[in-house]
């Protein structure tokens, strides 16, 4: 009796465990949902975060906090993703996980970097780089060099910068399948090498770049491509090439959903693209191509980067002779610079403002220079403060290790010690334990032994349940049925009478037994199959489905059926299964795909009966994307009635379902629709 309760609890505890986990993979999964609003993924990121700190400090929980993390970064929530960041960090600290303690500082790495406290950023990312060099983790190692070189290159400090790039470098050779991490090298060795007017060197590290591209494992709605011509293009307009800069620009911007999946990007190379033909002294497209530019930068909070475009219609104004709007525009540019800690932008608007308001030009120009010695001693400092950074850390790491050395040397005198006087004691106590240990194996045979048969009674349990239900289904339809057929026969035996009051009231208990027989034989069906439509005609019922549709949705319905096809040599099951399928794919197309035409079609081809349901919706990628339970049971129907089915896709390119089932010339199952 005692086995049992204690067998029922642990099958319970796995229960709820497991549904734990459920739980957490969906508040995971919508949290990252595109589809969902900010408020929406920002309410399940907090449930998993609820299900999350209840559990036990072990790697799983430490990578489910990660993930936590990542869906605030993907919400720009930068605060919070500080904040789960840091939970990680002490968390792996605690169990000495250096692997994760590593992990967490690159992330606090990345969220000092996205707020610009750059010595904080350069300090984590140097904690990482120090913590996977112990470990031997060589790619994460890369990684986190990529990341401190950026911020060095941020920060001006291009020298340390292609150091830390090279170092890199000399690791991913190494490695396979790191195409994506290669070509950030190569990219942010093209920009360094642009820095400094090193333009053919620049242009040979993008080509590298783009060749990396090759990988079709790297996610094209990365837009790497657009990238890398967008910064050759730039190379090339600081080479007063303008003609080839205007080419790679354009080619830039013909990038497949450039729009959609990297706005800013776009936006970058529209405003590079009307600057390039500002210099050529083309003017097709000017000055609608900056003034859209800006607008999609202001629409997303891009203060600093419309500084670039506010400069560039000053020069614009400038060059037709429109003196106010040139002045006005770099007037905004300077405003909106101040507010900026970069000062290289402030230095811009005031170069572009002295050209432009010649009066004022002096006072301009005293201010740039001024800015630009401080600009230069702070890059100076800066790059001080990395160095710094870097020696304090090694020493702190010195004292470290002395430290742990003279702890050592104490723990090995207290543990040899202690191991001799409890040697006596496990050596007595040995053989109790063995004992014990072969108890405990041969309890949990037997629990195992008591949950089998708990199963296999379950299991007879439920084969009788589906008996039982069958033959009340029987009952219902052979027993129930045929005593109110007798009753309609004597009832119709009183057209005999005279009685002339008797007649409407016969026909009114003749149409009422009708219509309980009718229920009764429905009841009776849907115990044992899926009950059929009642309807004379398929294509009619298809029809009324269609005309729902139409009154319904706001898409475009277009449908045509083949006047080839033999509709009676398909039984019930084939069109009950064909009309929930349409069902499914029209609910499927309204749900997710933002249609504007939807396109139903049946045809005969070759003796096979072919549905297709197109649309020129949204689409999504087939092979990432799993299958729902309404594509699920599409295709458990198409396998019923023997056919298949096939689904194209892709981003951005609309739907195509397609149904092939073959017709039986000899069906001879009898046809009610």
């Amino acid at each position: 009796m005692l086995f049992f309760i204690g067998c029922t609890k642990k099958n319970d505890l796995t229960k709820n465990t497991n549904s734990t986990e459920d739980s957490l993979s969906v508040y995971l999964s919508l949290a990252n949902d595109i589809s969902l609003s900010y408020e929406s993924k920002q309410k399940y990121t907090q449930k998993a975060l609820s299900v999350v700190e209840k559990k036990k400090n072990d790697s799983l929980t430490r990578a489910n906090l990660f993930k936590i993390a990542n869906r605030y970064f993907n919400m720009n929530d930068l605060e919070s993703f500080k904040v789960i960041s840091e939970l990680v960090l002490n968390r792996a600290i605690i169990a000495k996980d250096s692997a994760y303690m590593a992990k967490a500082y690159t992330y606090l790495g990345d969220y000092y970097s996205n707020r610009m406290i750059s010595d904080s950023a350069f300090r984590s990312y140097f904690k990482a780089q120090k913590i996977y060099l112990q470990i031997n983790d060589q790619y994460n190692l890369a990684k986190t060099l990529i990341s401190k070189a950026s911020l060095q290159y941020n920060e001006a400090d291009f020298f340390e910068s292609e150091i830390s790039v090279f170092k890199a470098l000399e690791i991913l050779k190494t490695k396979k399948d790191v195409n994506e991490q290669l070509y950030e090298c190569y990219n942010l060795l093209g920009i360094l090498s642009n820095e400094r007017e090193e333009y053919n060197k620049a242009i040979d590290y993008q080509n590298k770049a783009l060749k990396t591209l090759d990988d079709k494992s790297i996610p094209s709605d990365f837009q790497l491509k657009a990238t890398s011509l967008n910064n050759i293009g730039f190379v090339y307009l600081r080479m007063k090439n303008y003609t080839q800069a205007i080419s790679c620009f354009e080619k830039g911007l013909e990038e497949k959903n450039l729009f959609e999946e990297k706005t800013i990007l776009y936006a970058m190379l529209l405003d590079n693209l009307a600057y390039s033909k500002l210099k050529s002294n083309r003017v097709d497209g000017l000055p609608a191509q900056f003034y859209r530019s800006l607008k999609i930068r202001d629409s997303l909070g891009l203060k600093m980067e419309m500084i670039s475009n506010q400069i560039h219609l000053s020069e614009y104004y400038a060059l037709k002779k429109d003196t106010a709007k040139a002045v006005e525009f770099s007037k905004q540019a300077l405003l909106l610079s101040r507010s900026s800690d970069k000062l290289n932008n402030t230095l811009q608007a005031l170069k572009q403002i002295a050209a432009v308001d010649p009066k004022n030009a002096a006072k301009y120009s005293k201010e740039y220079i001024q800015l630009n010695d401080k600009m230069l001693k702070a890059e100076r400092n800066m790059g001080e403060k990395f160095s710094r950074i870097e020696y304090e850390t090694n020493e702190i790491k010195d004292q470290n290790s002395s430290l742990q050395e003279k702890n050592k040397t104490l723990v090995y005198v207290f543990s040899i010690c202690t191991l001799l006087g409890l040697f006596f004691y496990v050596y007595k106590t040995q053989q109790a334990k063995n004992r014990e240990l072969l108890f405990k194996q041969q309890q949990q045979i037997a629990n195992e032994d008591i949950y089998n048969l708990m199963i296999s009674q379950q299991n007879e349990i439920e084969l009788t349940r589906i008996k039982e239900k069958k033959r009340v289904a029987q009952e219902l339809h052979d027993g129930i049925l045929g005593r109110m057929f007798g009753i309609r026969i004597s009832l119709d035996s009183l057209d005999k009478l005279d009685e002339i009051e008797a007649v409407p009231k016969r026909k009114k208990y003749l149409t009422e037994l009708k219509n309980v027989e009718q229920d009764i034989r429905e009841i009776s069906h849907d115990l044992n199959r899926e009950k059929s439509e009642l309807i004379n005609n398929f294509v009619s019922i298809l029809n009324k489905l269609f005309e729902d549709q139409i009154n319904t949705y706001s898409s475009k319905l277009i449908t045509f059926f083949d006047p080839e096809i033999k509709w009676d040599l398909m039984s019930n099951i084939e069109k009950i299964n064909l009309y929930r399928i349409v069902q499914e794919g029209l609910q499927n197309c309204n749900k997710y795909a933002e249609a504007d035409i939807i396109r139903v079609e049946f045809k005969n081809e070759n003796n096979n009966l072919v549905l297709r349901i197109e649309d020129d919706g949204i689409g999504f990628n087939t092979n990432r994307t799993k299958n729902g339970i309404g594509l699920h049971n599409i295709e458990y129907r198409v396998k019923e009635c023997k056919g298949t089915v096939t689904i194209k896709s892709a981003k951005g390119e609309g739907t195509i379902l397609s149904i092939e089932i073959p017709i039986d010339p000899n069906n001879n199952l009898h046809n009610d629709i």
